[in-house]
């Protein structure tokens, strides 16, 4: 008699789920997405930031009773090292595909993602950019691959409107400028666009000079940049370049209105920390969140707390996933052909950050923006626009004693 019991109790509960839509019974129990960032390497520092906030978003996300479309379905990481390295980074793809992931986020550096978003499209996986700003990234038609963030053109665009509000408020001490850049999509294609807009603004550039990452000594690099005079310096690299060429600018006196850069890889707290005299005053162009949202607040707290270093490449990680996941809930599915249409027509706006209304063209959200950052007594100020500023600019910078 047990037996019989326990078989009619599953007959029954067979048949129950037989008679549920097709689509409730497919539900997973959980939802992988993949990571793909430089964990080892030159570049380990900006991708461990961005490996950070996504699996922050990751556990807000479960704690909220995950994906409810999916029946509260968990997202699970599938994380991989790029290591700095293209080829890496779309080999990664593959072995995630084969994991059946529902969509990846990354990769912190522009031609890892133009390597990994191109292997994605093979797939159709939804593709979530979290740092990586290469206009080329969403400029290729692909229609897997999605940016909530500004790219570069907005991002450079912005700066130079931001630099020319510092200058004119200034009484315009800055006229003229060199560029050093590293020469990889992200450094070189910024260089270009500052090259091209610099003269709109009334500065007139005097060099541009590129080199590698890695490179271990700017001393000559500095000697060019003293010998040229110029007002103002911009930069454009990764973090290690960013902060030795700051310190070899310091060391040999150079004195300048200010030192400026664009989506600056090194321009973090630890810089400001670690080197007070080098970084105070530095003014950077970036990615940060609107400082007089209380959400914000708390956030970088919770961050700091937990005895990790807060940046603004936490806060692409965490909002790539938050997005990601959003389309793949309003999409009701894991399926490619329902998510990527989902995500193109988000509007996404449970965040903390300094933007306008969500709205993706081409897979680049129209609504994304920088803010004007200042390092000031070993900490990140927002400087500009006056909407978002927690401080006021120091512009120009006392001179070099």
């Amino acid at each position: 008699m047990p037996h019989m019991l326990t078989r009619r109790a599953a007959l029954a509960a067979g048949a129950a789920a037989l008679s549920l839509p097709a689509a409730l019974r497919a539900q997973p129990a959980e939802v992988k997405i993949g990571m793909i960032h430089p964990v080892t390497g030159p570049l380990a520092f900006g991708g461990s930031q961005c490996r950070l906030g996504g699996m922050t978003a990751i556990e807000d996300i479960n704690a909220a009773g995950g994906l409810r479309s999916l029946g509260g379905a968990r997202l699970l990481a599938v994380p991989g090292d790029a290591q700095g390295k293209a080829e890496i980074a779309a080999s990664l793809v593959d072995q995630m595909a084969e994991q059946k992931v529902a969509g990846i986020t990354g990769c912190y550096a522009s031609n890892l993602a133009l390597a990994a978003t191109q292997t994605a499209a093979k797939y159709n996986i939804p593709f979530s950019i979290d740092s990586g700003i290469a206009d080329s990234i969403t400029a290729r038609g692909l229609a897997n691959v999605f940016r909530f963030f500004p790219n570069n053109t907005t991002m450079t665009n912005q700066a130079i409107a931001c630099l020319d509000a510092l200058n004119k408020a200034a009484g315009g001490p800055a006229k003229t400028a060199v560029i050093v850049h590293e020469n990889s999509e992200f450094g070189t294609s910024t260089a270009k666009l500052l090259g091209e807009r610099l003269g709109t603004i009334g500065i007139a550039v005097k060099e541009t000079i590129g080199h590698a990452t890695p490179t271990r000594d700017f001393t000559n690099v500095v000697l060019r940049i003293k010998s040229a005079a110029p007002d103002l310096l911009l930069i454009t690299n990764y973090p290690n370049e960013y902060q030795l060429l700051l310190r070899t600018v310091y060391q040999q006196k150079v004195n300048l209105v200010a030192a400026y850069s664009v989506s600056g890889g090194g321009f973090s707290l630890p810089f400001a920390k670690d080197q007070p005299q080098v970084s105070q005053f530095m003014i950077d162009y970036n990615h940060w969140h609107n400082p007089h949202d209380p959400r914000a607040i708390a956030f970088r707290k919770r961050i700091e707390d937990a005895g990790h270093v807060f940046g603004w490449e936490v806060l692409f990680g965490y909002f790539a996933v938050r997005v990601l996941a959003d389309a793949i809930d309003r999409a009701g599915s894991i399926d490619p052909a329902r998510v990527n249409p989902a995500f193109a027509a988000s509007t996404f706006s449970d965040d903390w950050l300094p933007y306008g209304p969500t709205r993706f063209v081409q897979g680049q959200n129209q609504g994304a923006r920088g803010l004007g950052l200042q390092i000031q007594d070993a900490d990140i100020k927002a400087i500009w626009p006056a909407e978002f500023a927690d401080a006021k600019p120091v512009f120009p910078r006392p001179r070099a004693s």
